[in-house]
């Protein structure tokens, strides 16, 4: 029994160095190698998410500088948009005061023509009516023949 008992220690011991060592060794290796990789992970992973994170200021900075052009765009385009309307309005106005002035200017050579006319008649009519005494019923009738001429002239 001492003989077993000494080559169960023996064996023991044998299994201890040759066995029960490597295999220990191979796990601690086995145990490294995945924290390792655990570490990495978690490595990788605080990264994505600072990516993530800078990837989300990058897209709302980008989208603030976006509105504000867009709002800029639009604030010129009311100012143009403003601009225009302004200078058709005073363009209008000119055009309207220059054509009050042309009617002005054309209504008085038209009263000065009609007065030059009248003046004219007025005289031919005196000449006429004291070239021959007229009687009531002539003056009528030349005065109506004179009317229808101014008439036909117009």
């Amino acid at each position: 029994m001492l003989t077993q008992l000494f080559f169960f220690l023996v064996l023991i011991a044998l299994l201890r160095k040759f066995a029960w060592g490597p295999l220990m060794e191979t796990m601690q290796k086995r145990e490294d190698y995945v924290s390792g990789e655990i570490d990495a992970a978690e490595k990788s992973r605080a990264e994505a998410e600072k990516a993530q994170a800078e990837a989300k200021e990058q897209l709302k900075q980008t989208k603030q500088e976006a509105q504000q052009i867009i709002d800029d765009a639009k604030s010129a385009g009311a100012k143009q948009e403003r601009e225009i309307v302004e200078a058709a309005r005073r363009e209008a106005d000119r055009i309207k005061e220059s054509a009050q002035e042309e009617i002005a200017n054309e209504k008085e050579k038209a009263l000065q023509a009609l007065q030059d006319k009248v003046a004219t008649l007025s005289v031919q009519i005196a000449g006429k009516v004291i070239e021959k005494e007229l009687s009531t019923q002539d003056q009528e009738k030349l005065i109506d023949e004179y009317i229808k001429e101014l008439g036909e002239e117009r």
